[in-house]
């Protein structure tokens, strides 16, 4: 639709932030940057082409320019909802834990109740955060309010799950990691449950799902929406193959320097006996 609108009009604004918008929405974080700086330079005062910038800058590991144009889009509208909550996730990485809570907080209670996807995804962030803080129980009062509003949520699935796992309830917390892979059958989402296996000591069925995992990951490896990340944490720490860790660190990193991705290639250089470097 963005192609036919562009073929109509080559460069009408709404079709350009249309494509940012799905380049972001593939994980093709460049592209969408490259488009977005255009877009802001075309029309500086544009409150969503700032989310876009924060968007993919935060995904490729440029915090600065990232915080810059999310303070701009606070400025331009103050207190609007995707620039709080996208500042809150800022000073999630940056370790602002109370900080990033209270912007959550803030987001959830200016979103209409009649946005379910919305306050749900919110809600669940919050517990992620309470999580983080050492608040189990709360995060679970969370959890259990997004589910009741968006019933099946994924992400409120494996927020959840992460709760049971750190309370050793792996039997509970695999069924809801069984139910986010159904809902989402991502790579990603089928390590996680393929970890919760481990713990379990269900050692046939985790190693069944590893293997399924590693043929997904690597089909899509070289995509921009991969489970990279996942998969150098697989050969590193269960296929115990460093080298093949170090080799798609080392393709990722090319690409993005975020602090999960420069998190996953310090581990494998470390395990390769490349300590300097992984520092």
């Amino acid at each position: 639709a963005v192609n036919q609108s562009l073929a109509l009009a080559p460069d009408n604004f709404g079709a350009r932030k249309a494509r940012a918008w799905v380049l972001l929405g593939k994980h093709e974080f460049a592209q969408a940057r490259e488009i977005a700086v255009a877009l802001n330079q075309a029309r500086p005062d544009d409150v969503q082409v700032y989310g876009f910038l924060t968007d993919s800058n935060t995904e490729l590991g440029r915090y600065a320019e990232a915080e810059k144009a999310c303070n701009w889009m606070l400025k331009l509208r103050p207190g609007n909802v995707p620039a709080l909550t996208r500042a809150a996730y800022l000073r999630e990485i940056f370790g602002d834990t109370d900080g990033a809570l209270d912007l959550m907080m803030m987001a959830f209670r200016q979103t209409p109740v009649g946005q379910t996807e919305d306050r749900a995804w919110i809600l669940t962030q919050i517990a992620h955060l309470k999580l983080q803080a050492g608040k189990p129980a709360e995060a679970t009062q969370a959890l259990r309010e997004a589910l009741a509003i968006f019933p099946d949520y994924h992400y409120a699935l494996a927020n959840l799950a992460k709760v049971l796992i750190e309370e050793s309830r792996y039997d509970d917390a695999i069924l809801l990691l069984q139910r986010r892979y159904s809902a989402a059958p991502h790579a990603e989402n089928l390590f996680d449950l393929a970890e919760a296996l481990t713990l379990a000591g269900r050692n046939e069925l985790a190693a069944k799902a590893f293997q399924d995992f590693e043929a997904k990951a690597r089909a899509e490896s070289a995509t921009w929406d991969n489970a990279n990340r996942e998969l150098i944490f697989y050969y590193a720490d269960h296929a115990k193959q460093p080298q093949k860790a170090l080799e798609i660190a080392k393709f990722e990193v090319s690409r993005r320097q975020d602090v999960y991705t420069l998190d996953a290639y310090a581990w494998a250089l470390h395990l390769n006996g490349q300590e300097d470097l992984a520092k």
